[in-house]
């Protein structure tokens, strides 16, 4: 089970926590995402993460303004959990038939500290989400801060109800049973698409 919290208002001091990007490209990551979760390998819960994300708002108004926000993922095992990768996404979790997903009618970027630059996040499908650079290796103890914005397209069709959400996840590729596989944390904020 992963831990998923949301920082209040209250916990202004977040934003003053330091953004760490490594400048490494993100081909270099690990396919960690074609790899079954260690769970489903018969591995037993291990806590390896603590997660959290300040400022995703509540609502958000298709054809609004970017909507800033910083997600954090801590290394909270004795290990050091390497190769290390970071996907940042917009969506919203589809129940049944004929939902649609909000990602294709999102847009996403992350801070580039380096070059002091946002930079769009999008796969070959059109949906909103894709690798961020950032540490392949992380310590015990060691966190990541990563600085995202997300906004929604002004055609997104409100005639359902979309359960949103918009975030960071680390994956560490484990080995278990003579299988490789992968181990994530989720430092995910919830948010509803309303009429502006």
């Amino acid at each position: 089970m992963h831990l998923r919290r949301t920082l209040s208002a209250s916990a202004a001091t977040a934003a003053l926590l330091p953004l760490t990007l490594a400048a490494a490209p993100a081909s270099q990551a690990a396919p960690a995402g074609k790899l079954p979760s260690c769970s489903d390998v018969g591995k037993p819960h291990e806590e390896l993460f603590v997660t959290r994300t300040f400022g995703v708002p509540h609502t958000v108004a298709p054809g609004g303004p970017w909507a800033t926000y910083t997600a954090t993922i801590t290394n909270v095992s004795t290990k050091e959990l390497k190769p290390f990768q970071l996907t940042g996404s917009v969506g919203s979790y589809v129940y049944n038939e004929g939902e649609r997903d909000l990602s294709p009618y999102a847009d996403l970027q992350y801070r580039d500290t380096a070059q002091s630059a946002w930079k769009t996040l999008r796969n070959a499908d059109g949906d909103a989400v894709g690798a961020v650079p950032g540490p392949k290796t992380l310590k015990p103890r060691e966190s990541v801060h990563v600085q995202l914005r997300f906004r929604l397209h002004k055609d997104l069709p409100l005639d359902q109800t979309y359960d949103a959400h918009t975030g960071l996840t680390g994956t560490f590729v484990d080995h278990y049973n003579d299988t490789d596989c992968a181990e994530t944390g989720d430092a995910f904020g919830s948010f509803s698409p309303t009429e502006g």
